[in-house]
């Protein structure tokens, strides 16, 4: 029975984020999603040669980690150093697509360095593991490995050590 369990334990973490490996490469393309202005495919291979913030979030939960996201801009990276990636969970909310797909088409227009994406199926909580339902904020190195990730909102601790790991990680 104790094997029954821990075989179920380990299973379940099978397709999670774990700090220190690169995440098994996804697309977002077709009825699975994409780039917010074009609906372009998106492939997660191409989170490397810089510092990434991805923001994986319920559109409604998008205020969650606000704090963060205002330290991070207030410490004003250089966007060829550190880049950003919104993605946004479609399949977690009862509001249209088509109204979200709207406001992200002018959020992208105001914060051009960032990449917003759109996952209509929830694909990264299925391949990745993560929080559904939730505001996720990962951090990748410049090869494409996990550094941070947490689900739910950051507290001050959390985006001080956050924002530890980026400038620590420039280097």
């Amino acid at each position: 029975m104790k094997n029954m369990v821990l075989l179920l334990l380990m299973s379940l973490n099978v397709f999670a984020v774990n700090v220190g490996e690169v995440p098994k490469e996804l697309t977002l393309s077709g009825e699975n999603g994409g780039h917010t202005h074009d609906d372009s495919a998106w492939n997660s291979s191409s989170i490397k040669n810089k510092i990434y913030v991805l923001f994986y979030m319920d559109p409604d939960k998008k205020d969650v980690n606000d704090n963060f996201f205002k330290t991070l801009d207030a410490k004003q990276f250089n966007s060829t150093l550190v880049g950003r990636i919104a993605i946004v969970n479609l399949a977690a909310t009862w509001k249209p697509n088509y109204v979200i797909e709207t406001l992200l088409s002018a959020r992208q227009d105001l914060l051009p360095d960032t990449i917003f994406l759109k996952d209509k199926k929830s694909i990264l909580v299925k391949e990745w593991g993560l929080a559904d339902d939730a505001s996720d904020v990962l951090i990748f190195s410049k090869k494409g490995e996990v550094l941070f990730y947490k689900a739910g909102e950051l507290s001050t601790d959390e985006i001080k050590e956050a924002i530890e790991l980026i400038e620590t990680n420039l280097k």
